[in-house]
C-alpha cells in the first residue's frame, strides 16, 4: 500500500464545506471527504508548526521532551523507518522551517524538495535572512507561480517518475498560513472588490492596535478564506492526478493540518498566539524586537483539526472518537504492513478506519510545548521570545475541554455538546469535573515523563 499524506498549515477544521461551513468553497475536499473516512474529533497535540511535524514524524508527545527545534539525534521519525522498509520516501514542503537553522525534519527522506517564497510576509519581508524570499515573490506573475501551486505541481511531477513504486509521499504547504496571497479572484467572493492588500494579524486582541477595527478584521478573515479556495483548488489538481495514475486502487490519501487561527473569536482574538506588553503599556507585534509572550488560551478554533483518510475497499463513514496528531504515524506505518516500534505513543487509527465503531481516547492534550515564565522558547518561528505567563495547555474529553494553567484564576472549562464555541466558562460551577481533567493532564505528564521542573508547577489546579 502506497500513502500520499497532504498536510496545509494552519487549516481550520470548521472552514471545510465538509465539517458544515456553509460558505467556503472547498470541492475538492469535500470530495475527498465524501470518499473518505471523516475523522469529526480529531485534534493537534504539540503547537504549532514545528512541535505538530514532531509529532506527524515520530508518532509521540514532543511537548514532553523537547521544544521547537531539530529532531533528537536518536530518534527514528517515520520516512527514515519506511525508507528502511523499501519504500520509496519523498517530501516536497514549503513550510519554511524544515530545514533552515539546523532543523533537520528532512531526515529519512530519500527526496526532499524544499519550495522557498513562504518567509514573504510584510513583517518578515525585514529581515536580512530573507533574501531568497523577497526573490521568488518579486519573480511572481501567475497563481501557478504561488507556494501552494508550486509546491503541488512538484509533488505530481515526483508522481509522473514513481507512481508504479511502492512509495511513501509527504507533501506540506504552509498556505492557508499568512501571508494571505492568493489572487484577487479567490477572496472577491467573499470581499467584493478586495484589493489585494496583504493583511499581517498582529495576534493578540485586535482592540489593542491601532490600524486594526472590526472590519479589518473580517477582511483578513475574507483574504484566509480565499487562500483556502487556492489550496483546495490545487489540491483538487493532484486527487485528479492520482486518479489519472490509476492510484486510488493502492494508495491511501491522508489530509489534515496543524492547527488552526483565531479571526476575532472569544473577545477580539486575531493570531494563535498573544503577544506581552511593551515597557511603555503598548502592545507587541510581530516582528517587533524584544517581544515576549503573554496569556495564550488554546480553543476549538486552534486545536480541533480536520482529519480525511481515503483507503482502498474502505466505504465511507465518519468518525466519532476523540483522536490525535500523535495517531497519524503509527497509523501510516500500519497502512504500509509495518508495526510501529515500542517508543511511539499514538495509537493507529487504521483499526477505526475499517471500523469506525471502535471506541476512541479517552481524553487527549494539546499545547505548546511545556515552559515556565520567564522560558525563552520558539513558539510561532525560529525566534526565541520570552514567557510572561505559562503557556496553556488543552485537554479534551468527549464532552469537555479543560484549558489549564499554572497561573491562578486563568484556568477554563467547557462544555461542548451544549457549548461548542466556549463561551460560558463553568469552572466556577463545575470544579470538580475541572479536577477531573486536570488529573488526567497529571497523569499525562507521569505517563510522558515530563521533567521535574516542568511538571511540578502543573500538579495544582489553582482556580
Amino acid at each position: 500500500m502506497n500513502v500520499i499524506w497532504i498536510v496545509a498549515d494552519t487549516f481550520r477544521k470548521d472552514h471545510l464545506g465538509a465539517y458544515g461551513h456553509p460558505t467556503i468553497r472547498t470541492p475538492a475536499l469535500d470530495a475527498l471527504a465524501a470518499r473518505s473516512v471523516r475523522f469529526d474529533r480529531h485534534y493537534a497535540a504539540g503547537f504549532p508548526t514545528m512541535p505538530a511535524r514532531a509529532d506527524f514524524f515520530l508518532g509521540r508527545w514532543s511537548m514532553s521532551f523537547m521544544q521547537w527545534g531539530p529532531l533528537p539525534p536518536s530518534a527514528v521519525p517515520l520516512a527514515q523507518m519506511l525508507s528502511k522498509a523499501g519504500f520509496h520516501t519523498a517530501a516536497v514542503a514549503d513550510t519554511p522551517f524544515f530545514i533552515r537553522h539546523d532543523m533537520n525534519y528532512d531526515r529519512g527522506f530519500q527526496n526532499f524538495v524544499f519550495i522557498s517564497g513562504q518567509e514573504g510576509s510584510n513583517t518578515r519581508l525585514k529581515v536580512d535572512y530573507h533574501h531568497e524570499s523577497r526573490d521568488v515573490r518579486h519573480e511572481r506573475r501567475y497563481e501557478s507561480d504561488l507556494n501552494a501551486p508550486r509546491t503541488i505541481t512538484r509533488a505530481m511531477e515526483w508522481l509522473e517518475l514513481h507512481y508504479r513504486e511502492d512509495f511513501f509521499l509527504y507533501i506540506d504547504t504552509w498556505d492557508p498560513h499568512e501571508p494571505w496571497d492568493a489572487p484577487a479572484y479567490y477572496t472577491e467572493p467573499f470581499w467584493p472588490g478586495f484589493d489585494g492588500e496583504e493583511i499581517q494579524p498582529p495576534y493578540g486582541f485586535w482592540q489593542n492596535y491601532a490600524d486594526f477595527s472590526a472590519e479589518r478584521v473580517q477582511k483578513a478573515h475574507a483574504s484566509y478564506c480565499g487562500e483556502i479556495g487556492m489550496v483546495d483548488t490545487w489540491i483538487g489538481y493532484l486527487l485528479q492526478r492520482v486518479e489519472n495514475m490509476g492510484l486510488n486502487e493502492n494508495t491511501v490519501i491522508i489530509f489534515t493540518s496543524d492547527h488552526g487561527f483565531y479571526f476575532g473569536e472569544h473577545d477580539g482574538w486575531l493570531g494563535k498566539l498573544s503577544l506581552g506588553l511593551k515597557p511603555d503599556g503598548t502592545r507587541y507585534r510581530m516582528g517587533d524586537p524584544g517581544a515576549s509572550w503573554d496569556f495564550s488560551p488554546l480553543y476549538e478554533e486552534l486545536v480541533a483539526a480536520p482529519l480525511l483518510i481515503q483507503a482502498p475497499g474502505i466505504a465511507p463513514a465518519t468518525y466519532g472518537g476523540l483522536t490525535s496528531a500523535v495517531d497519524l504515524m503509527p497509523t501510516v506505518l500500519d497502512a504500509m504492513g509495518q508495526t510501529p516500534p515500542a517508543i511511539v505513543e499514538g495509537r493507529s487509527l487504521w483499526p477505526r478506519v475499517a471500523d469506525p465503531s471502535l471506541a476512541g481516547r479517552e481524553f487527549v492534550v494539546s499545547g505548546i510545548p511545556f515552559a515556565n515564565p520567564g522560558d525563552a522558547v520558539r513558539s510561532v518561528d525560529d525566534t526565541n521570545r520570552t514567557l510572561m505567563t505559562s503557556l496553556e495547555t488543552t485537554v479534551t474529553t468527549d464532552e469537555w475541554a479543560l484549558i489549564y494553567s499554572v497561573e491562578a484564576g486563568y484556568s477554563e472549562l467547557y462544555h461542548l455538546p451544549t457549548d461548542p464555541g466556549q463561551a460560558q466558562n463553568l469552572i466556577g460551577t463545575r470544579p470538580e469535573i475541572a479536577r477531573e481533567l486536570h488529573a488526567m493532564l497529571v497523569r499525562f505528564m507521569e505517563e510522558t515523563n515530563v521533567a521535574p521542573a516542568l511538571a511540578e508547577p502543573r500538579a495544582v489546579l489553582r482556580l
